[in-house]
């Protein structure tokens, strides 16, 4: 083949021929032909095509170089080889490889007949820098070509040699001229390296040739780009710059960046906002950025040069640093303009992005000069700032006084591992930080539930009112920042940073979740949420019902709290109805907010679950409080001994398998009786102000179909009758004189024996609600708040795939599907949920959707991500069955 048919010219005119092979260009060939296309200022290239690149030591392709050498000076306005208006070059070694060890080769052209020219232009002490960041380029391909040929003596010279330039080029000042830096270093260098600039390019491209020539890795693919340098220091018209095609934390359609008026680059420089530059110039900025963007369909980091008041595109590449507001935003900004379809929106977004829209983030500048710790266990994603506090009490007694003194409230509860009695304050927190299990631990669901940020540090020490991470101390009432993300190494940085607060309206997030939801068929998500505060949250965020409503944790509230520990601790059952009663006003209220929140979509509330030894006093706080308020209430007071002893009497070894759920029912059939009794009592306030409701009660903890049948229909034996739900709803609708309303019983499946027992129980339920957390507890005999201290050496050996309380076991998804399959030929209508926290991980969404489930739920804050993972499974679904999914309208 002839050397002018593999070298090709390109200019912001003049682009490759379309029959010519692109994979002999290299990826830095192919991206300047790219822009070439698109009529972008790029700077001029030509291109040696892989085809030749290996034997140009053997070819001189200085006859084809010189005319289009010649042919790019002109359109730089410069002369290869002029003593006067030197043209320098770049020489870009272009694998097909994203990542190649391939030194920077600058300033080409620099010989002892142009270096006075040049100095007259930068300056003499520029001049020489450029003239040792060639030596730099030049004699790390001759180090190359040393190593592979195995000359140890030429190794230990280059080597030597650009130790010593890495010196020079360190310095503030060079100390010799240009010219003087040639001459002492020419005797390492092939003779009259330096004569002219057509000697040295020569010389250096065979050079190329021989190492690329040599190297055994060269596939045969690897091309040579030449192209002109512009520098920024040329006069007063002359700029360098780099910014981004918009922001990238708000994403607002504004470039974000600096320029430097006179300089090179932006190495040792003041620059300004790049908005501020001359108004000509920042509308080619513009054009180029958003041209570019539309190009690409990404956000561009973009780097130009105006020299002597024309600009050139020097290099522009994907944003990786973007946050995924900024992501949401631009990707919107193409859809709204008719760029990309709906379908490439929802494609593009990583359902764990959506974390970071959902959370704070942290402005990077504000963290600059932090001292910080790196590492941890993820628990809930997201930033927090906050005061550190190691209990709940001395956290919601910090947040009093701060707000008595209209001080920042902001607080972090630090702590081994939180329990039921730690919610009240996780709620009012910004985050947790533990040191004892993992995500799936009790303070992270509990985080993921109220939206706020967890992190598990196993290496932290606690003790008392202080810790230690990485050998530096927290104490109480310090400032500290979690940083952190759903994808990467987590961060606790040492102080407050400053964070940036995210608005579902502003950050696009709301747009997005309808365009996601418009591609969702017949599965659903529903939200954790056991409040109206969390309910309306859920209903912004998508959702289309509450697959779990955790009652249990409404009566830790500090005003309920010590009334339900009356009530535990009632000597006989007409004293605990006596408590049940003002309980069952504020439970009404609860269910009624929540209803009237969901504006009549499903609600699934679970019934009394928790233990009732969690409820009790805990501390010496907690048993002072409780004494407190039996005195205020005119109640029989215990001294702290004998209460101490009565909350012995109620512990439990394994609470966990213990007196709980539908147990506590079995036993004190009262406390459900009041749970029921308020929330028909609450849907029939709703029915008289006309606004419906679809009310769900399950039964937690479920082993056998003669608990959820006793449960749900009562039973009378000798002396004794027990009230079901449908007996207990008739009384209340009776007493209320109020119509029948639609509502269902079910059951959660969080036993193996449950599963395995479905099609009884599907006798007496009429929806089922998969239990994962429990589900995966007791089917694989693992505590989720315990495993992760043994877990790192199961991994470590392959003896398990990964968290199994965040991605379902293959035995717990066997368990579901057989639940599913016998629950279905005893019901075939019967409805099908998951509501354990596996629900919002996308990596479970394909199988609930293929395992026949008809909705998952998780915390209001995932909603928005398992929407995501749903519609991304729709969407390839119809792609692998060659079909077009069309998305719908969303009301």
């Amino acid at each position: 083949m002839k050397l002018s048919q593999s070298i090709h010219f390109l200019s912001n005119t003049e682009s490759l021929k379309k029959n010519i092979d692109k994979t002999i260009l290299g990826i830095r060939g192919r991206q300047l032909n790219e822009f070439s296309e698109l009529g972008l200022p790029v700077v001029p290239g030509i291109i040696l095509d892989a085809s030749i690149t290996q034997a140009l030591h053997q070819n001189d392709p200085m006859p084809v170089l010189l005319p289009l050498l010649k042919k790019m000076g002109t359109v730089v306005k410069k002369d290869f080889d002029s003593a006067e208006n030197p043209l320098l070059l770049k020489l870009v070694i272009s694998s097909n490889l994203v990542i190649a060890n391939y030194p920077t080769l600058h300033n080409f052209g620099l010989a002892k007949n142009t270096i006075t020219g040049f100095e007259e232009k930068v300056g003499k002490d520029f001049a020489s820098h450029e003239v040792f960041f060639l030596l730099r380029g030049l004699f790390s391909i001759q180090l190359s070509i040393a190593e592979l040929q195995a000359d140890e003596i030429k190794i230990g010279v280059y080597k030597d040699l650009l130790n010593k330039i890495s010196g020079e080029l360190k310095k503030e000042k060079c100390t010799e001229t240009g010219s003087a830096v040639m001459d002492a270093y020419q005797q390492y260098l092939p003779e009259g390296f330096f004569n002219t600039a057509e000697d040295q390019l020569k010389i250096t491209i065979q050079l190329i040739s021989t190492m690329l020539s040599l190297d055994p890795d060269n596939e045969n693919d690897v091309a040579l780009l030449i192209q002109p340098l512009v520098y920024g220091n040329y006069d007063k018209e002359s700029f360098s710059g780099k910014f981004f095609s918009r922001n990238i934390v708000t994403g607002e359609k504004k470039l974000q960046g600096m320029f430097f008026q006179e300089k090179f680059d932006e190495a040792d420089a003041d620059g300004k906002d790049i908005n501020e530059i001359k108004p000509a110039y920042l509308k080619q900025l513009e054009s180029i950025a958003w041209q570019l963007e539309d190009h690409s369909k990404d956000v561009r980091e973009i780097r130009f040069t105006i020299e002597a008041g024309k600009l050139w595109l020097i290099e522009q590449k994907s944003v990786e640093a973007k946050s995924t507001i900024a992501l949401v935003h631009f990707l919107l900004d193409l859809h709204k303009r008719g760029i990309v379809d709906a379908e490439y929106v929802v494609k593009n977004v990583k359902p764990g992005q959506l974390n970071e829209i959902l959370h704070p983030v942290i402005n990077t500048a504000s963290v600059k000069n932090f001292q910080c710790s790196k590492g941890g266990i993820a628990g809930a994603p997201g930033a927090a700032v906050g005061r550190v506090y190691f209990s709940a009490d001395s956290l919601i007694e910090a947040q009093r006084i701060a707000r008595l003194q209209s001080a920042d409230t902001r607080c972090i509860l630090c702590v081994p591992a939180s329990y039921a009695g730690d919610v009240k304050a996780i709620e009012v927190s910004t985050g947790v930080l533990s040191n004892e299990g993992g995500y799936s631990a009790h303070a992270s669901v509990v985080s993921r539930q109220y939206g706020k940020i967890s992190l598990v540090r196993p290496d932290m020490k606690i003790m008392a009112n202080k810790a230690v991470i990485d050998g530096v101390t927290i104490k109480e009432g310090d400032y500290i920042t979690l940083q952190v993300p759903y994808y990467g190494e987590s961060t606790v940085y040492f102080g407050a940073a400053e964070l940036i607060e995210p608005d579902p309206k502003t950050s696009g997030l709301l747009d997005f979740i309808a365009l996601t939801r418009s591609f969702i068929q017949n599965f659903h998500v529903r939200a954790n949420a056991d409040s109206p505060r969390d309910a309306a949250l859920a209903i912004s965020f998508g959702a289309e019902g509450i697959g779990l409503c955790r009652t249990e944790h409404m009566f830790f509230n500090e005003k309920r709290i010590n009334i339900f520990r009356e009530m535990i601790l009632a000597e006989t059952t007409e004293d605990r109805i006596e408590v049940l009663k003002r309980l069952q006003k504020v439970q009404m209220e609860d269910f009624y907010g929540i209803f009237k929140a969901m504006e009549g979509r499903e609600v699934t509330i679970r019934l009394l679950d928790a233990p009732l030894h969690e409820f009790l006093p805990h501390n010496e706080a907690e048993l002072e409080g409780f004494i407190e308020h039996l005195k205020k209430a005119g109640k029989k007071t215990l001294s702290k001994k004998a209460l101490l002893d009565e909350v012995a009497v109620r512990a439990e070894v394994n609470p966990m398998l213990g007196h709980r759920g539908c147990r506590i029912a079995i036993s004190y059939p009262e406390i459900y009786a009041m749970q029921i009794r308020a929330i028909f009592e609450a849907a029939y306030k709703l029915q008289k102000e006309k606004i419906e409701t679809h009310v769900e009660i399950m039964v937690p903890i479920i082993m056998n179909f003669r608990e959820l049948k006793q449960i749900a229909y009562g039973k009378k034996i000798e002396g004794h009758a027990y009230l079901g739900i449908r007996a207990l709803e008739k009384e209340v609708r009776e007493k209320l004189k109020a119509e029948p309303i639609d509502f269902k019983i079910g059951t959660m499946i969080e036993l193996p024996v449950a599963a395995l027992s479905a099609a009884e129980i599907a006798r007496y339920a009429e929806f089922f609600s998969f239990g994962t957390n429990d589900l995966t507890q007791t089917t694989l005999g693992l505590s989720r708040d315990d495993f992760n201290n043994f877990m790192p050496d199961y991994t470590l050996y392959d003896l398990i795939d990964g968290n199994p309380f965040a991605v379902l076991d293959p035995g717990v998804r066997e368990l579901i599907s057989i639940a599913i399959e016998r629950g279905r030929l005893t019901r075939p209508d019967i409805k099908l949920g998951l509501c354990g926290e596996q629900g919002a991980r996308p990596e479970n969404i394909p199988f609930c959707m293929e395992a026949g489930l008809h909705y998952v739920s998780c915390s209001s804050y995932s909603v928005p991500i398992a929407l995501l993972a749903i519609a991304q499974a729709e969407l390839e679904k119809a792609e692998n069955e060659g079909r077009k999914l069309t998305p719908k309208k969303v009301s």
